[in-house]
C-alpha cells in the first residue's frame, strides 16, 4: 500500500506540475489565439460602453461570447470607467489585451500595452445638438408610413431578421419606416463594420476634390517604390486589386484578426505585405488595403491633428451626423476597415448622401461624379465596386446578377459589413434601406427579401 500510495502522491504531483507549467506558459508566453481572442474581447466591449452606453456584461454575453469562436466563452473583462480602459483575458488573466478609450476617437486596441500613448490621440469635440423636432435629415423627427404593407415587412421578424437591432427605411429623402429591437433605439450608436470601407472610400474623395491625391497615384508608400509595389495606384487599392497578400480569415489567426487585435501599427503591418498577385489583374477582398487608405488619405491631409478631425468637419458634421466616431488605431490611424459607430439616422444619412451623389443640402461635397464612379464594377471583379462598394447583397457575392433575377432594381448597390449590417441603396427608387444587428453569416439571413419587398410596397 505504501507502494501505491507514493506513486500516486508522485503522480498527483506530476499532475499539479503540469498545471502550473501550463499557466506560467498561458500567462507569460500565451498563444496568439488566446490573445487575438482577449484583444477582440476587450475591443468591442471598450467601443460598446464608452461610445454605445451599453452594460459591459450583456456585450460580453451577447455581442462576444454568443456568437463566437468558444475560446471566447472563456473571456472575462474588467471595465475601469474612470480611466476608460477595458481589460480582457482568459479566465480574466491569461493572455490579457487593453483597449482605452480616447475623446472623439472611441476606443483603441493597445497590443503593446502602453495605455499612455494610445491616449495621446484625441481630440477635442464640441457636442452638437441635433434638432429633436425637425424631420429627418434635418433633425430626428419621423413620419411614418401609414402604408399597411410596409408596417407589415418591418414587422415581420423573417424578413428584419433574426439579431435585429436596426431597420430604417428612407424612400424620397424621408424616413418612411423604423424597428429597433429589444434595448436598442434610434439613439444607439451601432458598429458598421466593414460598412466602414465605404465611408473611407468617401474620405479619399473629399481629398481627390481638393486635388490632393488622384486615382492614377502611385509608389503610394516609400518601401513601395524600389519593387513591384510601385505599380500599384490608388484605383487598385480602391477596387482591392492591388495584388498584395492578405489573409481574409476571420475564424484563427489570421493577416486581419493579427492587424486588429495584435498590432500597434496596422497600415505598417499591412504595407510590409509582398505581392502575390498581378496589380489590377486579382480581386482580393483586405481590410488591410482600407487601413492602408487610411493612412494615405491621413497623409494627404498633411497636418496629423487636422487629419484626426478630418472624416468629422470634412463628412459627419455637413451631413449632421453628429454619433458617428471613427476609431483609429494605437498609431492614430483610422481603422478605416471596421470601426465607424453611428446611430441607424446617421447610417441612413450616408445612405442617402450616396444616392443623392455626394451632395447634400446643395454642396458638393465629394468630387461631381465620384459616386458614380465608386459604383461601377472593377476590372478584376463582377461583384464588388472600383470604390469599395458591393454591386451584390450579402450571399450573391459570388454570383454576378443575382439581385436583378430576384427582382431587385438593376442600380441596387450596397454597403455590407460583418454579421448582419447593410445599407442598400436604389437611386431608381430614390431609396435606402439600413439592417443592422447581429446576425452570424451561419444564420443564411437575405436582406435583399426585405428589400425587394419594400421596393414593391413603396412604388
Amino acid at each position: 500500500m505504501r507502494i501505491i500510495a507514493k506513486i500516486v502522491k508522485r503522480l498527483l504531483g506530476l499532475v499539479v506540475l503540469a498545471v502550473v507549467a501550463l499557466f506560467g506558459w498561458l500567462y507569460f508566453a500565451p498563444p496568439e489565439l488566446i490573445r487575438v481572442g482577449s484583444g477582440y474581447s476587450a475591443k468591442i466591449v471598450c467601443s460598446n460602453v464608452f461610445v454605445a452606453g451599453r452594460d459591459a456584461n450583456e456585450v460580453l454575453a451577447v455581442d462576444v461570447q454568443a456568437p463566437g469562436h468558444p475560446l471566447l466563452k472563456l473571456m472575462r473583462v474588467s471595465v475601469d470607467k474612470n480611466r476608460g480602459t477595458v481589460s480582457a483575458g482568459l479566465l480574466g488573466f491569461l493572455g490579457k489585451s487593453i483597449a482605452v478609450f480616447r475623446d472623439g476617437l472611441g476606443c483603441a486596441s493597445v497590443p503593446d500595452g502602453d495605455v499612455g500613448k494610445a491616449r495621446r490621440t484625441a481630440i477635442h469635440v464640441e457636442p452638437s445638438a441635433t434638432r429633436q423636432d425637425a424631420l429627418w435629415p434635418e433633425g430626428e423627427r419621423v413620419e411614418a408610413s401609414q402604408n399597411p404593407e410596409v408596417v407589415k415587412i418591418v414587422d415581420d421578424a423573417a424578413m428584419t431578421g433574426a439579431g435585429m437591432r436596426a431597420v430604417v427605411v428612407v424612400k424620397n429623402g424621408r424616413v418612411v419606416a423604423e424597428r429597433y429591437g429589444e434595448g436598442f433605439s434610434a439613439r444607439t450608436p451601432l458598429l458598421g463594420w466593414s460598412m466602414t470601407k465605404t465611408v473611407n472610400a468617401a474620405m479619399v474623395g473629399t481629398l481627390v476634390k481638393n486635388g490632393k491625391m488622384a486615382m492614377t497615384n502611385q509608389g503610394l508608400f516609400a518601401p513601395w517604390k524600389a519593387d513591384g509595389r510601385a505599380a500599384i495606384s490608388l484605383a487598385d487599392m480602391m477596387a482591392m486589386s492591388s495584388g498584395l497578400e492578405f489573409n481574409e480569415d476571420y475564424g484563427d489567426v489570421a493577416d486581419v484578426t493579427r492587424m486588429l487585435y495584435l498590432e500597434p501599427d496596422m497600415a505598417g503591418f499591412a504595407e510590409a505585405k509582398p505581392l502575390t498577385g498581378e496589380v489590377g489583374k486579382v480581386f482580393s477582398y483586405s481590410s488591410g488595403t482600407a487601413v492602408m487608405l487610411s493612412r494615405l488619405w491621413q497623409d494627404a491631409v498633411g497636418d496629423k491633428a487636422k487629419a484626426l478631425t478630418w472624416p468629422r468637419t470634412a463628412l459627419f458634421e455637413p451631413l449632421g451626423m453628429h454619433s458617428a466616431v471613427l476609431e483609429t488605431d494605437e498609431q492614430g490611424t483610422f481603422v478605416g476597415s471596421s470601426y465607424l459607430y453611428a446611430t441607424a439616422h446617421d447610417w441612413a444619412r450616408l445612405g442617402q448622401f450616396l444616392l443623392q451623389g455626394g451632395v447634400w443640402n446643395g454642396n458638393q461635397i465629394l468630387p461631381a461624379g465620384f459616386v458614380d464612379w465608386m459604383r461601377e464594377p472593377a476590372s478584376a471583379s463582377k461583384v464588388y465596386s472600383k470604390g469599395q462598394l458591393w454591386i451584390e447583397a450579402p450571399g450573391d457575392e459570388e454570383n454576378p446578377g443575382a439581385g436583378v433575377a430576384a427582382g431587385l432594381p438593376k442600380d441596387t448597390y450596397w454597403m455590407e459589413g460583418h454579421d448582419g449590417q447593410t445599407v442598400a441603396i436604389i437611386p431608381s427608387e430614390q431609396l435606402v434601406v439600413v439592417r443592422l444587428g447581429l446576425t452570424p453569416a451561419k444564420l443564411g439571413y437575405r436582406p435583399q427579401t426585405m428589400v425587394g419587398a419594400l421596393v414593391k410596397a413603396l412604388r
